[in-house]
């Protein structure tokens, strides 16, 4: 992969990865607030039921943060864009699909194959 591509790539990971953390911060933020205008039971219970809906949300974010922070590790060691089980190179289009991605499309294709199989 060119130096060009990789800059673009790290740029649009770093991108991610602050609005990401600026998200998370946010929600922290709200729900101290939010939690004492609840006087009503009913609204309270509609807040709880929102609360762990936005819980769900920020922690497949975390994972996200957690997989850009690890392709940023990878584009600095200069293995960012290979196959973490074959070796061979990610195509472009894939890794604009997907940044975080350490599998090339025939590896995630039977990942997912094997997965659908056995059941997970």
């Amino acid at each position: 992969m060119e130096e060009k591509e990789l800059e673009l790539f790290k740029e649009l990971l770093n991108t991610q990865l602050e609005e990401l953390l600026n998200r998370a911060g946010y929600t922290v933020a709200g729900m101290r607030e939010e939690i004492d205008s609840c006087a009503d039971l009913t609204d309270r219970a509609s807040f709880e039921i929102d609360r762990t809906s936005m819980l769900r949300i920020r922690d497949r974010e975390s994972k996200l943060i957690k997989k850009i922070k690890k392709a940023l590790e990878r584009i600095d060691d200069g293995i960012f864009g290979i196959c973490e089980r074959c070796g061979e190179e990610i195509s472009i289009k894939r890794l604009e699909a997907r940044p975080v991605t350490t599998l090339c499309i025939e590896c995630k294709t039977k990942e997912e194959k094997f997965e659908k199989v056995i059941g997970i």
